[in-house]
């Protein structure tokens, strides 16, 4: 039903509920609460007072300077109290003898005053009331916003089938969404927040099973020699490790079957992923089709570039990226048309509406940017079915990836190239700077180079950070006379920072200060000391990656991390180096997060599910889905249909 044709919804309000995203009478229904107040009676000596009365007075309201008002009148809880609040000058009409009220406020025992924040216009009795809090924007508060909802009486679809409701014992969808609106009790209000939780988790999964059981068809087929595949293997200038070979093995037996690739490949950084890319681009060459790798940013693109043409100097190599001129562009849109270019390498220009492909057969994305729906979707309205590989540094531990990624299989790299050492990680207090600087200063007269990492580009009035100008200033005072020091940003433009980062790749620059922009670039195998300041404000995951940025190269390199909070929890890092423990520990400190990356048309969003706290429900949903796969029951058409609008985008 449309907002419009609900009673009691005028244009003001119209136009409010759409600041929130409310379009809809369903998005109405399901805009829950994000908490709840429990309130019930206390007594004067409570920080907080919550009474329950009479009103003995009625309300005198005295006007104050810059439009506000105080309203003032006598309350009878048992004790007689004067009542006090603030800007609610509308309510005295409404508030006259015998009426009945429940106060919240302070009380001044020299005054005998409460002083309130607010009233409530009802007894809560020896009762606990839970009352809802919605997110709201100006124009609407909670308990108007709850009000409008209850204006809504229409039936809702029910998307959990009738004998998985009656297997858990579930409430029907119009109680449970009745009930997280209006809860009269709790043990109502979970079983509320349980149903509407499962169903979205089962639909969740319904989708990925899906995904995942269409994966055996549709796929391109090539002929390609695995003698040629090793062939190239052997000419590269180093060894692949155990777990790099059986990457190459897995997308190997992927391209050349029947079905659609869509596989995660997936290990720290550093471990050798992108090299696994250069040769199922390569494997893809060999059986006939286009190949296009996608990288988060031009600086990365570029050093992909340069090293897949070093590769592959026989090949046609593209790079695409925002950077080239007007008449560059247009060369790479024809050669990428007429079949000319093998592989392309850039950004996610590559699948804009500008490039059409002649025979794209393999895309790859690098790094956190993932491929989704509606990229998917992109590529089909031009008549491509691409096989797909996901590049992720930050490890999934396996135990959710193969329950949550219900339509991607999974390669994972453990094992470091040979040479590699492992990196020192330090934890210090602030107040060991001086060891710090120490450390830096060791490095640099070894001529090795020096990452410093701050959180924020600029001062802030409410948190107190170090940040790149302060560090800046600091650095100068403390190498300035010795070395080059330049900073980086998020602030900065795409060629600002390329610059930036070439000269410190050159060893112009021996120390740069940065934000986590620094986190996906390029390789600097000379730079053997990161220092991350104020390293609480980050994830566990994120540190690892920070990481990753040194420790390329056969050098001994070191990982600083300063801060006065959370020691135990960043000790972590000073345990161990593995990507896929460090994840199990962020996953059970922070959550899933998006590990979808690109939430795909508002799938992955769940608006109260939650893929951790609810890992058990999540394991559950995914055994019903299969098992609701199978039964095809013609009753529950409703809900395959679903799974039809999936295969239009897929």
């Amino acid at each position: 039903m449309q907002l419009e044709n609900i009673k009691g919804i005028g244009p003001k309000t119209l136009n409010t509920l759409k600041r929130l995203g409310i379009n809809n009478s369903y998005d109405l229904l399901t805009y829950y609460p994000f908490r709840y107040d429990f309130i019930k009676r206390t007594g004067l000596n409570e920080e907080k007072v919550i009474l329950d009365g009479i009103v003995e007075s009625n309300a005198v309201v005295t006007y104050l300077k810059n439009h506000k008002d105080k309203l003032q009148f006598r309350f009878n809880f048992g004790k007689l109290v004067d009542v006090v609040i603030f800007n609610r000058g509308f309510y005295k009409n409404k508030i006259i003898i015998g009426t009945k009220l429940t106060v919240f406020g302070k009380y001044d025992s020299k005054k005998n005053i409460i002083v309130c924040s607010d009233i409530k216009f009802c007894l809560l009795g020896n009762s606990t009331k839970i009352e809802p809090v919605y997110h709201v924007t100006t124009g609407i508060n909670s308990s108007q916003l709850n009000s409008i909802i209850n204006l809504v009486d229409e039936d809702v679809i029910d998307y959990v089938p009738t004998y998985l409701n009656d297997k858990y014992e579930l409430m029907s969808k119009k109680a449970a969404i009745s009930a997280i609106h209006n809860p009269h009790d709790e043990i109502t209000l979970k079983r509320a927040i349980d149903k509407l939780k499962y169903e979205e988790l089962f639909l969740f999964m319904l989708k990925m099973n899906h995904l995942k059981s269409k994966k055996i068809q549709n796929g391109l087929i090539r002929n390609v020699e695995k003698n040629k595949v090793q062939e190239f293997i052997d000419k590269l200038p180093f060894k692949l490790t155990i777990d790099q070979i059986k990457a190459v093995e897995d997308i190997y037996e992927d391209l050349t079957s029947n079905k659609r690739m869509n596989r995660l490949l997936q290990g720290d950084v550093g471990s050798g992923k992108t090299i696994v890319s250069f040769v199922a681009l390569y494997i893809n060459f060999l059986g006939g089709y286009q190949g296009a790798l996608m990288a988060p940013t031009e600086i990365l693109a570029r050093q992909h570039y340069n090293n897949l043409v070093k590769l592959l100097p026989n090949l046609k190599i593209g790079l695409l990226t925002g950077k080239l001129k007007a008449k560059e562009k247009r060369e790479i849109y024809g050669g990428l048309l007429d079949g000319s270019i093998d592989i392309v390498i850039g950004t996610h220009a590559l699948i804009s509406e500008e490039v059409k492909y002649k025979n794209l057969g393999l895309v790859i994305t690098d790094e956190q940017h993932r491929f989704g729906v509606n990229q998917r979707s992109n590529l089909k309205n031009k008549g491509i079915m691409p096989d797909v590989l996901y590049m992720s540094a930050t490890p999934i531990p396996r135990t959710y990836a193969i329950t949550l990624f219900g339509d991607m299989d999974i390669s994972s790299i453990k094992t470091k190239p040979a040479g590699r050492k492992e990196i020192i990680s330090i934890l210090k207090k602030e107040s060991e700077i001086k060891e710090v600087l120490t450390k830096m200063y060791e490095e640099l007269k070894l001529n090795h180079q020096v990452y410093v990492i701050a959180p924020l580009i600029e001062e802030s009035d409410k948190i107190t950070l170090e940040n790149v100008i302060k560090l800046r200033d600091k650095m100068n005072l403390a190498f300035g006379k010795l070395y080059t020091i330049d900073v980086m940003h998020g602030k900065l433009s795409n060629k600002e920072k390329e610059v930036v980062m070439n000269r410190f790749k050159n060893n112009e620059i021996q120390i740069l200060i940065s934000t986590t922009v620094i986190e996906v670039g390029v390789d600097v195998p000379n730079a053997t000391v990161m220092v991350v300041f104020d390293s609480y404000r980050f994830g566990l995951s994120a540190l690892h990656q920070l990481r990753g940025r040194v420790g390329r190269n056969d050098l001994q390199s070191y990982f600083i991390m300063i801060s006065n909070q959370e020691a135990e929890r960043l000790k972590i890092l000073t345990k161990t180096t593995d990507g896929f423990e460090i994840s199990e520990a962020d996953f059970k400190l922070r959550g899933s997060g998006d590990l979808f990356g690109v939430r795909q048309s508002g799938d992955m969003q769940f608006k109260l599910a939650n893929l951790k706290r609810d890992f058990k429900m999540v394991v559950k949903a995914k055994e019903d889905s299969l098992e609701f796969m199978n039964k095809q029951d013609s009753k529950y058409q409703y809900i395959y249909d679903i799974l039809k609008q999936l295969d239009s985008l897929d």
